[in-house]
């Protein structure tokens, strides 16, 4: 069996990346391991949502400063799912995310889509 373990997410400071996926989305922080050559080692995951992960990875060179934010070119890169649309929406809204499309029912579930810190697009979806 295989699957996917992490996703690489590329962003400006570590505590600050840390602080708006565990606070403001609800994730866990499930690894965070100083490395030899300064960086870290820092794993975020949904709560309750099993063994995928995003690797927040600070940018080490203008290169990669220029893809904050914009590692999926504008599309919706990051699907996050939810038994509890209208709660998770709420907390969400309450801690300062902003949500760029409005709530709307699809055949497959209820969706909004959002930005993370770094303007990254993500939907927000209730399986139907």
């Amino acid at each position: 069996m295989s699957h996917i373990a992490l996703v690489t997410l590329v962003v400006d400071d570590y505590d600050r990346a840390i602080a708006h996926y565990t606070q403001a989305l609800g994730f866990d922080l499930a690894e965070d391991t100083d490395r030899d050559d300064g960086s870290r080692w820092v794993v975020v995951r949904p709560r309750g949502g099993g063994a995928t992960g995003l690797l927040l990875a600070r940018a080490k060179d203008d290169a990669q400063r220029a893809s904050i934010g914009a590692q999926t070119g504008g599309r919706v890169g990051f699907f996050l799912y939810t038994d509890d649309f209208a709660g998770d929406h709420a907390r969400m809204t309450a801690a300062g995310v902003r949500f760029v499309r409005e709530t709307r029912q699809e055949p497959y579930g209820t969706v909004a889509v959002f930005e993370d810190l770094y303007g990254n697009l993500w939907d927000l979806l209730q399986p139907a």
